[in-house]
């Protein structure tokens, strides 16, 4: 048994609205970034039927930095223009929101790469969560809420979702290039080298860093992880 480890799960919205080639490309580009996540931080990623997503890792303080990456990457994708995408209110949900997460805090059985296995609470906790606001209306999407922490512990629940509405409201209002800038900022990237990835000027990377409010964002991520670093030493005593 692992005690307090975390999954994030994710459900990417709309995206069997896109044209066939966007999918394929969300798709591609999505399974680079969770290998790249697997590695960085010991996690074990993968994505069932396309569009649905879960990561395990027992550093779960880092929960919510894997969770703003997939985020804000997920929203940075381009797709295409395709006139159908103008009147269909479910492709602008996905331009506008990108991906419905739930970070899960608890108990997993196990973490089994080899096996295709996640199990215990932790992944209960998010799954059961995100079919609760899944919508089958397919002409339109009721979204609620895309960033959630879910656990037994209503101490962390409170404070963290109070402290998760507020990011949400940032990247669902931020640009694709300002969503690019702040994926590469939570990877650890300078100013300097987001600058050359992305093919723009450095005051261009301070000014959308600055429109995102990466100074709020990076301070959340750091109580974050404080705080479920304290939650497992205490668990430890």
């Amino acid at each position: 048994m692992i005690k307090n480890a975390a999954v994030i799960s994710g459900d990417i919205l709309a995206s069997t609205s896109l044209e066939e080639e966007d999918r394929h490309i969300i798709y591609k580009k999505t399974q680079k970034l969770l290998d790249e996540i697997s590695i960085k931080y010991n996690a074990y990623c993968r994505i069932i039927q396309g569009d649905y997503i879960e990561c395990a890792t027992q550093n779960s303080e880092k929960a919510l930095e894997i969770a703003l990456i997939l985020k804000s990457f997920i929203k940075a994708i381009p797709i295409s223009e395709h006139p159908r995408y103008k009147k269909d209110n479910r492709v602008k949900a996905y331009k506008t929101y990108g991906i419905r997460l739930a970070l899960g805090y608890g108990q997993l059985m196990q973490i089994n790469p080899q096996e295709n296995i996640i199990d215990g609470e932790a992944i209960y906790l998010t799954g059961r969560f995100l079919k609760d606001l899944s919508t089958h209306d397919k002409e339109r999407m009721n979204i609620k809420t895309t960033l959630n922490f879910v656990s037994h512990n209503n101490y962390l629940n409170l404070n963290f979702n109070t402290i998760l509405s507020l990011i949400e409201v940032i990247i669902n209002k931020a640009t694709s290039k300002q969503c690019n800038v702040l994926y590469h900022k939570l990877l650890g990237y300078n100013e300097s080298e987001i600058a050359h990835l992305m093919n723009i000027s450095q005051p261009m990377v301070n000014r959308q860093s600055t429109s995102i409010g990466w100074n709020a964002i990076e301070e959340a991520v750091e109580f974050y992880e404080y705080t479920i670093e304290q939650d497992k030493k205490s668990n430890k005593e």
